[in-house]
């Protein structure tokens, strides 16, 4: 296709789809090697366990891809076994992916979908990044400028890092 046919929906896709393989990304690096015990710590009486973070990021995919089909459709799950939650994570975000390549109309907006359930995803990846550095496994920083991310790739086997530091 010339470039001069492609609609401004089809950048925003574009762009909605490597914002998914980030989060992929980031919250693959967060998830990985968490130690015994990490998926139950609670940092506060009124905090949320990184178990029920991950069960609430599971969630907030399975909303965007009913949000992309043109539904409004949300529930809260009781956390998994973190393995399980981790496996249920990117299943929902392979779903989403899915759908955002398959090209089929969008039932809300590409902004929406970002400013919605993708931001808070990302969101959550911090919050759990910063509960791993509070349970004694932190996780190394990183240029993720340089990091090697494509779209379509959002499994939790993730590309190494090429540029840490401490």
């Amino acid at each position: 296709m010339d470039p001069s046919e492609r609609s401004p929906d089809d950048g925003r896709r574009a762009l909605l789809r490597h914002t998914v393989a980030t989060l992929a990304y980031r919250a693959g690096k967060a998830l990985r090697d968490a130690p015994p015990g990490f998926a139950d710590l609670r940092v506060g009486p009124e905090s949320r366990t990184p178990a029920e973070i991950l069960a609430h990021m599971g969630d907030l995919l399975d909303w965007a891809l009913a949000l992309a089909g043109g539904t409004h459709v949300w529930r809260d799950s009781t956390p998994l076994d973190w393995p399980d939650e981790v496996e249920r994570f990117f299943g929902a975000l392979g779903r989403f992916e899915a759908f955002l390549a398959s090209g089929a109309p969008l039932g809300r907006s590409a902004e929406q979908l970002f400013q919605g359930p993708v931001a808070d995803a990302l969101t959550h990846t911090g919050q759990i990044a910063m509960l791993r550095r509070l349970a004694g496994a932190p996780v190394r920083g990183e240029n993720y400028a340089r990091a090697e991310i494509e779209a379509g790739r959002v499994g939790a086997s993730q590309p190494g890092p090429r540029v840490e530091f401490d």
